[in-house]
């Protein structure tokens, strides 16, 4: 079980509908966006979001584009790209975009549990290094 805060991005409601009421059993906190600008005023609105699994093929703006502008205005926020239409290079191409991981639909609940929780545990980490980064240069500034 993993305390975390998702944003799950998808255009298939009844998808998400479903992922969001099995991860709450896991304890976890679910915002839902259908399409990639209400992403975005979602992880505006909640900076609490750790987790973003954000599909890859949605109308308007695809989970490439997505990805970026959450990287640009998120850059600490974890993203899964999680699709049914999966390719070599789409998938090279999130990776090189930051995104965490790239899955597969469908793939299994407790294989999405697992990268959500190591996605979890490496926005800590990188949190951390961030604030250590201030402090040593808040220090160094003061002699």
């Amino acid at each position: 079980m993993t305390d975390a805060t998702v944003l799950i991005v998808d255009d298939e409601r009844g998808f998400v509908e479903t992922m969001a009421k099995r991860l709450e059993k896991r304890n976890m906190t679910v915002f839902q966006a259908f399409d990639g600008d209400e992403a975005m005023v979602q992880l505006a609105e909640y900076p609490n979001i750790q987790v973003v699994i954000l599909d890859m093929k949605m109308p308007g703006k695809d989970g490439l584009v997505v990805l970026q502008e959450i990287k640009e205005a998120h850059p600490l926020v974890e993203v899964i790209m999680l699709t049914g239409h999966a390719t070599v290079p789409s998938a090279v191409e999130g990776i090189q975009h930051g995104a965490y991981d790239y899955l597969m639909k469908p793939c299994s609940f407790e294989d999405l549990n697992k990268k959500i929780a190591e996605a979890v545990a490496l926005k800590g980490e990188r949190e951390e290094e961030a604030i250590e980064a201030r402090v040593s240069d808040i220090a160094g500034r003061m002699g």
